[in-house]
């Protein structure tokens, strides 16, 4: 355990992944996914072995088919495909490792190709953006410089002045321009998508926050068990904790989307990205049939626990 263990957030080993890439003289992934999966696998739930998440089905499954469209919105011209290769970079690198045998790295890097290229598609659909995402697609459609600041909060006091159905006609402006692809049957850009919006994006930012106070949580038990004290940076109170894990989900978040921005939507603009309260959450299922309001809640509710675990025979294979 390092200083580093010791952060919220993981740090990742994206630069040695890269540079194995490079001696290998692999095409090379773009450093931004690569980080983002390497992030997002970790704190969702991933075995970690010396700095590196260990893969299984379930890992990879749960990254590119639940997790991915939550948190990430490529910029113009990124490829989107990149998040798959990401996990097959990460899944040759771990075969040369001698942690994965021939069988489980064939099987993986077929399950990362297709779920990968299930992640693309998942990433444009209209119906499936969270509220940072969304913005990051209107800033960049306007050409607003997104790494300037205060390029970023001009344009958003600019999209504020404009009246509820200006604000619609612009999202629904991105499918028109192909930046979405345009999704039928949930009634478009009405109450019921700005409700799932909502919805998602409070979901996926407790889910970051979760688990980012769990990875705190498991190096904190190994300081333990070492009988070494707690760090000054993890020793306040329990409130000052949550509220560290949330300024770093926000963080992470920017830096899947535009930094600052999740922030800004939350602590300055709340009004263009509303998220639901508990009674307007329940006024919404109550007008859905059972079922699917059961599985509407769920999906809000997320999995902090991250994915299932492979049987007990699947790990022990990936191991020999």
């Amino acid at each position: 355990m390092n200083d580093d263990d010791l952060r919220l957030a993981p740090r990742t080993r994206t630069a040695e992944l890269t540079a194995w890439a490079r001696a290998q003289e692999r095409e090379p992934v773009a450093e931004e996914p690569l980080r983002a999966v390497l992030t997002l696998l970790e704190l969702g739930g991933a075995r970690m072995h010396d700095g590196w998440p260990e893969l299984t089905s379930a890992a990879v499954e749960h990254l590119l088919y639940e997790r991915l469209y939550l948190y990430a919105q490529p910029a113009p011209g990124a490829d989107p495909l990149a998040y798959g290769a990401a996990v097959r970079l990460l899944t040759d690198h771990q075969r040369a490792a001698k942690r994965l045998n021939a069988k489980r790295q064939e099987r993986l890097l077929a399950e990362a190709e297709w779920q990968g290229e299930v992640a693309a598609g998942l990433l444009r659909r209209a119906d499936l953006v969270t509220w940072p995402r969304l913005y990051a697609l209107l800033l960049r459609a306007d050409g607003v410089a997104v790494s300037d600041p205060a390029a970023v909060r001009a344009w958003l006091d600019a999209f504020r002045e404009l009246a509820p159905q200006e604000r619609l006609a612009a999202y629904e402006a991105l499918e028109a321009s192909g930046g979405l692809d345009r999704v039928d049957g949930d009634g478009g850009w009405g109450p019921t998508r700005l409700m799932s919006v909502g919805m998602a994006t409070d979901g996926a930012r407790m889910l970051l926050e979760n688990g980012l106070m769990e990875r705190s949580y498991r190096n904190l038990a190994e300081l333990n068990a070492r009988g070494l004290p707690m760090p000054p940076e993890l020793s306040g109170d329990f409130e000052s904790f949550e509220a560290a894990a949330a300024a770093e989900a926000l963080r992470l978040y920017g830096e899947w989307t535009v930094p600052g921005l999740p922030e800004l939507l939350v602590e300055e603009y709340p009004d263009l990205a509303p998220e639901p309260g508990q009674e307007e959450i329940d006024a919404y299922l109550a007008q859905l049939p059972q079922e699917a309001a059961e599985a509407g809640y769920a999906g809000y509710a997320g999995d902090a626990a991250g994915p299932d675990e492979d049987s007990a025979e699947e790990w022990e294979e990936s191991r020999s």
